[in-house]
Protein backbone atom coordinates (compact mmCIF):
# COMPACT_ATOMS: atom_id res chain seq x y z
CA UNK A 1 0.00 0.00 0.00
CA UNK A 2 1.44 3.27 -0.91
CA UNK A 3 1.90 6.30 1.30
CA UNK A 4 -1.10 8.13 -0.70
CA UNK A 5 -3.34 5.66 -0.16
CA UNK A 6 -2.49 5.71 3.30
CA UNK A 7 -2.90 9.20 3.20
CA UNK A 8 -6.20 8.85 1.88
CA UNK A 9 -7.03 6.48 4.51
CA UNK A 10 -6.21 8.74 7.42
CA UNK A 11 -8.20 11.92 5.90
CA UNK A 12 -11.14 9.68 5.81
CA UNK A 13 -10.74 7.89 9.13
CA UNK A 14 -10.39 11.63 10.32
CA UNK A 15 -13.82 11.97 9.23
CA UNK A 16 -15.33 9.18 10.28
CA UNK A 17 -14.32 10.31 14.09
CA UNK A 18 -16.00 13.26 13.19
CA UNK A 19 -19.00 11.46 12.32
CA UNK A 20 -19.26 8.95 14.53
CA UNK A 21 -18.31 12.08 17.37
CA UNK A 22 -14.99 10.82 19.20
CA UNK A 23 -12.27 8.73 18.40
CA UNK A 24 -13.52 6.10 21.08
CA UNK A 25 -16.71 5.74 19.73
CA UNK A 26 -15.41 5.10 16.22
CA UNK A 27 -13.73 2.47 17.19
CA UNK A 28 -16.17 0.90 19.12
CA UNK A 29 -17.83 0.75 15.39
CA UNK A 30 -15.19 -1.15 13.81
CA UNK A 31 -13.92 -4.75 14.15
CA UNK A 32 -10.29 -5.34 15.79
CA UNK A 33 -9.30 -1.63 15.45
CA UNK A 34 -8.58 0.03 18.74
CA UNK A 35 -8.71 3.84 19.80
CA UNK A 36 -4.99 3.40 20.06
CA UNK A 37 -4.66 2.85 16.29
CA UNK A 38 -6.70 5.20 15.45
CA UNK A 39 -4.73 7.64 17.54
CA UNK A 40 -1.93 6.59 15.89
CA UNK A 41 -3.06 7.02 12.46
CA UNK A 42 -4.13 10.39 12.70
CA UNK A 43 -1.14 11.29 14.33
CA UNK A 44 0.75 10.54 11.39
CA UNK A 45 2.85 6.94 13.25
CA UNK A 46 2.27 4.60 10.67
CA UNK A 47 5.38 2.88 11.28
CA UNK A 48 3.72 -0.02 13.28
CA UNK A 49 0.14 -0.02 10.87
CA UNK A 50 0.48 -3.42 9.11
CA UNK A 51 -1.44 -2.73 5.41
CA UNK A 52 -4.11 -5.31 6.53
CA UNK A 53 -5.06 -2.54 9.26
CA UNK A 54 -5.15 -0.19 6.72
CA UNK A 55 -7.34 -2.16 4.28
CA UNK A 56 -9.69 -3.51 7.22
CA UNK A 57 -9.79 0.27 8.37
CA UNK A 58 -10.61 1.48 4.36
CA UNK A 59 -13.24 -1.55 4.19
CA UNK A 60 -15.18 -0.60 7.45
CA UNK A 61 -15.17 3.06 6.85
CA UNK A 62 -16.43 2.70 3.14
CA UNK A 63 -13.43 4.20 2.09
CA UNK A 64 -13.16 1.45 -1.12
CA UNK A 65 -15.35 3.09 -3.45
CA UNK A 66 -14.19 3.10 -7.27
CA UNK A 67 -11.27 5.46 -7.83
CA UNK A 68 -12.53 8.67 -10.05
CA UNK A 69 -16.08 8.03 -10.04
CA UNK A 70 -18.09 11.18 -10.12
CA UNK A 71 -21.47 10.80 -7.95
CA UNK A 72 -24.84 12.43 -10.05
CA UNK A 73 -27.43 13.84 -8.06
CA UNK A 74 -30.07 11.96 -10.04
CA UNK A 75 -34.11 12.35 -9.42
CA UNK A 76 -34.06 9.42 -7.04
CA UNK A 77 -30.72 10.35 -4.98
CA UNK A 78 -31.99 13.68 -4.72
CA UNK A 79 -35.40 12.05 -3.12
CA UNK A 80 -33.57 9.90 -1.30
CA UNK A 81 -31.45 12.70 0.24
CA UNK A 82 -34.63 15.13 0.76
CA UNK A 83 -36.41 12.09 2.30
CA UNK A 84 -33.15 11.20 4.58
CA UNK A 85 -32.87 14.89 5.37
CA UNK A 86 -36.58 15.71 6.42
CA UNK A 87 -36.31 12.38 8.94
CA UNK A 88 -33.10 13.53 10.39
CA UNK A 89 -34.40 17.19 11.09
CA UNK A 90 -38.04 16.33 12.29
CA UNK A 91 -37.45 12.95 13.68
CA UNK A 92 -40.10 11.11 11.33
CA UNK A 93 -40.44 7.57 10.18
CA UNK A 94 -40.49 6.93 6.63
CA UNK A 95 -40.07 3.87 4.13
CA UNK A 96 -38.49 4.33 1.27
CA UNK A 97 -38.55 1.94 -1.95
CA UNK A 98 -36.86 1.72 -5.22
CA UNK A 99 -35.68 -0.67 -7.95
CA UNK A 100 -31.96 -2.71 -7.69
CA UNK A 101 -28.85 -0.23 -8.76
CA UNK A 102 -31.28 2.69 -8.40
CA UNK A 103 -28.93 4.24 -6.03
CA UNK A 104 -30.79 4.82 -2.90
CA UNK A 105 -27.58 3.19 -0.72
CA UNK A 106 -24.90 5.48 -2.37
CA UNK A 107 -27.12 8.26 -1.81
CA UNK A 108 -27.60 6.90 2.05
CA UNK A 109 -23.53 6.56 2.27
CA UNK A 110 -22.81 9.96 1.29
CA UNK A 111 -25.25 11.74 3.26
CA UNK A 112 -24.29 9.31 6.91
CA UNK A 113 -20.34 10.31 5.67
CA UNK A 114 -21.45 14.50 5.83
CA UNK A 115 -23.53 14.02 9.39
CA UNK A 116 -23.42 13.08 12.54
CA UNK A 117 -25.43 10.66 14.82
CA UNK A 118 -26.93 9.43 11.24
CA UNK A 119 -26.56 5.06 11.38
CA UNK A 120 -26.66 3.30 8.54
CA UNK A 121 -27.14 -0.54 9.13
CA UNK A 122 -27.47 -2.79 5.86
CA UNK A 123 -29.43 -5.25 7.05
CA UNK A 124 -29.30 -9.43 6.90
CA UNK A 125 -31.77 -12.45 6.80
CA UNK A 126 -29.92 -14.13 9.87
CA UNK A 127 -30.11 -11.03 12.04
CA UNK A 128 -32.62 -11.76 15.29
CA UNK A 129 -33.60 -9.27 17.44
CA UNK A 130 -30.07 -9.62 19.71
CA UNK A 131 -27.63 -9.43 16.60
CA UNK A 132 -30.19 -5.77 15.66
CA UNK A 133 -29.87 -4.44 18.56
CA UNK A 134 -25.39 -5.19 18.77
CA UNK A 135 -24.95 -4.14 15.35
CA UNK A 136 -26.68 -0.83 16.30
CA UNK A 137 -25.28 -0.38 19.40
CA UNK A 138 -22.05 -0.81 17.74
CA UNK A 139 -22.75 1.49 14.88
CA UNK A 140 -23.63 4.38 17.34
CA UNK A 141 -19.73 3.43 19.46
CA UNK A 142 -21.88 2.79 22.24
CA UNK A 143 -19.96 0.00 24.63
CA UNK A 144 -22.46 -3.49 25.34
CA UNK A 145 -22.94 -3.27 28.95
CA UNK A 146 -25.84 -5.75 29.69
CA UNK A 147 -26.22 -8.91 27.92
CA UNK A 148 -30.32 -9.46 28.26
CA UNK A 149 -31.92 -7.73 24.98
CA UNK A 150 -33.71 -5.85 28.20
CA UNK A 151 -30.67 -4.11 28.78
CA UNK A 152 -29.61 -3.63 25.46
CA UNK A 153 -32.60 -1.87 24.41
CA UNK A 154 -32.35 0.57 27.21
CA UNK A 155 -28.86 1.56 26.32
CA UNK A 156 -30.07 2.48 22.79
CA UNK A 157 -33.22 4.20 24.17
CA UNK A 158 -30.94 6.11 26.72
CA UNK A 159 -28.12 6.61 23.90
CA UNK A 160 -30.24 8.14 21.47
CA UNK A 161 -32.66 10.23 23.36
CA UNK A 162 -28.84 12.16 24.38
CA UNK A 163 -28.37 12.72 20.58
CA UNK A 164 -29.13 15.63 18.53
CA UNK A 165 -31.58 14.70 16.08
CA UNK A 166 -30.59 10.95 15.50
CA UNK A 167 -31.58 8.93 12.19
CA UNK A 168 -31.00 5.10 12.37
CA UNK A 169 -31.60 3.81 8.48
CA UNK A 170 -32.41 -0.01 8.43
CA UNK A 171 -30.86 -0.37 4.13
CA UNK A 172 -32.64 -3.30 2.63
CA UNK A 173 -35.11 -4.06 5.31
CA UNK A 174 -37.31 -6.32 3.59
CA UNK A 175 -34.31 -8.81 4.84
CA UNK A 176 -35.61 -8.75 8.12
CA UNK A 177 -37.66 -11.52 10.00
CA UNK A 178 -40.78 -10.81 11.34
CA UNK A 179 -39.17 -10.85 14.99
CA UNK A 180 -37.25 -7.70 14.06
CA UNK A 181 -39.90 -5.89 12.05
CA UNK A 182 -41.48 -6.36 15.18
CA UNK A 183 -39.28 -4.87 17.09
CA UNK A 184 -39.14 -1.59 14.85
CA UNK A 185 -42.29 -0.86 16.40
CA UNK A 186 -41.27 -0.92 20.28
CA UNK A 187 -38.31 1.06 18.95
CA UNK A 188 -40.40 3.70 17.94
CA UNK A 189 -42.96 3.41 20.53
CA UNK A 190 -39.94 4.88 22.70
CA UNK A 191 -38.28 7.30 20.54
CA UNK A 192 -41.41 9.02 18.73
CA UNK A 193 -40.41 11.75 18.17
CA UNK A 194 -36.96 11.97 19.22
CA UNK A 195 -35.32 10.06 16.47
CA UNK A 196 -35.73 9.65 12.95
CA UNK A 197 -36.34 5.73 11.28
CA UNK A 198 -36.27 5.28 7.64
CA UNK A 199 -36.67 2.06 6.10
CA UNK A 200 -35.27 1.35 2.43
CA UNK A 201 -35.64 -1.45 0.51
CA UNK A 202 -36.97 -3.15 -3.24
CA UNK A 203 -40.78 -3.11 -3.95
CA UNK A 204 -40.36 -6.41 -2.19
CA UNK A 205 -40.42 -4.88 1.24
CA UNK A 206 -44.45 -2.40 -0.20
CA UNK A 207 -45.78 -6.05 -1.29
CA UNK A 208 -44.69 -7.66 1.68
CA UNK A 209 -46.40 -5.00 4.22
CA UNK A 210 -49.52 -4.97 2.42
CA UNK A 211 -49.67 -8.97 2.15
CA UNK A 212 -49.10 -8.89 5.94
CA UNK A 213 -52.23 -6.45 5.58
CA UNK A 214 -54.52 -8.20 3.82
CA UNK A 215 -53.98 -11.09 6.17
CA UNK A 216 -54.40 -9.46 8.97
CA UNK A 217 -50.85 -10.90 10.51
CA UNK A 218 -49.66 -9.63 13.85
CA UNK A 219 -47.66 -6.43 13.75
CA UNK A 220 -48.10 -5.38 10.31
CA UNK A 221 -51.18 -2.76 10.91
CA UNK A 222 -48.83 -1.32 13.40
CA UNK A 223 -45.49 -1.16 11.03
CA UNK A 224 -47.83 0.32 8.59
CA UNK A 225 -49.50 3.32 10.67
CA UNK A 226 -45.88 3.79 12.33
CA UNK A 227 -44.51 4.93 8.01
CA UNK A 228 -47.08 7.12 7.90
CA UNK A 229 -49.66 4.35 5.47
CA UNK A 230 -47.43 4.93 2.65
CA UNK A 231 -44.15 4.44 0.98
CA UNK A 232 -41.76 6.87 -0.56
CA UNK A 233 -41.03 5.60 -3.98
CA UNK A 234 -38.09 7.15 -5.47
CA UNK A 235 -38.41 7.77 -9.29
CA UNK A 236 -36.71 5.39 -12.32
CA UNK A 237 -33.43 6.32 -13.66
CA UNK A 238 -34.25 8.12 -17.16
CA UNK A 239 -32.24 8.71 -19.63
CA UNK A 240 -31.68 12.16 -18.65
CA UNK A 241 -30.15 10.68 -15.15
CA UNK A 242 -28.21 8.13 -17.26
CA UNK A 243 -26.92 11.04 -19.67
CA UNK A 244 -26.04 12.85 -16.51
CA UNK A 245 -23.83 10.07 -15.01
CA UNK A 246 -22.06 9.67 -18.69
CA UNK A 247 -21.25 13.12 -18.69
CA UNK A 248 -20.05 13.38 -15.82
CA UNK A 249 -17.55 10.29 -15.84
CA UNK A 250 -15.90 11.73 -19.11
CA UNK A 251 -18.68 9.75 -21.42
CA UNK A 252 -19.44 12.95 -23.73
CA UNK A 253 -20.44 11.92 -27.38
CA UNK A 254 -23.86 11.03 -27.86
CA UNK A 255 -23.93 7.73 -30.06
CA UNK A 256 -21.77 6.22 -26.69
CA UNK A 257 -24.30 7.44 -24.23
CA UNK A 258 -27.32 6.16 -26.44
CA UNK A 259 -25.54 2.85 -26.56
CA UNK A 260 -25.44 3.54 -22.73
CA UNK A 261 -28.98 3.97 -22.08
CA UNK A 262 -30.55 1.31 -23.92
CA UNK A 263 -28.11 -1.06 -22.36
CA UNK A 264 -28.59 0.60 -18.86
CA UNK A 265 -32.04 -2.06 -17.72
CA UNK A 266 -32.61 1.31 -15.39
CA UNK A 267 -29.50 0.46 -13.05
CA UNK A 268 -27.10 2.38 -11.90
CA UNK A 269 -24.72 -0.52 -11.72
CA UNK A 270 -25.11 -1.37 -15.27
CA UNK A 271 -24.33 2.33 -16.02
CA UNK A 272 -20.87 2.48 -14.25
CA UNK A 273 -19.77 -0.36 -16.31
CA UNK A 274 -20.61 1.06 -19.48
CA UNK A 275 -19.30 3.85 -18.68
CA UNK A 276 -15.83 2.22 -17.97
CA UNK A 277 -16.50 0.48 -21.02
CA UNK A 278 -16.69 3.11 -23.02
CA UNK A 279 -13.55 4.80 -21.83
CA UNK A 280 -11.68 2.18 -22.09
CA UNK A 281 -12.75 1.52 -25.78
CA UNK A 282 -14.08 -2.19 -24.43
CA UNK A 283 -17.58 -3.90 -25.34
CA UNK A 284 -20.34 -2.77 -23.55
Amino acid sequence: MTQEQKKQIAELLRAYCTQKGSQNKAANSLNGVSSATISKILSGNWETIADEMWRSIAAQTGTTETKGWQVVKTRAYSTMTFTLDSAQRDSLVAAVIGDAGSGKTEAIKNYTAQGRNVYHMVCSEYWNRRTFMQKLLQNMGTTISGTTVSDMMDTIVDTLKRKESPLIVLDEADKLSDQVLYFFISLYNQLEGQCGIILTSTSYLKARIEKGLRLNRKGYAEIYSRIGRKFVELPLLNSEDIAAVCVANGVSETKAINNIVDQSDGDLRRVKRSVWAALKGGAQ
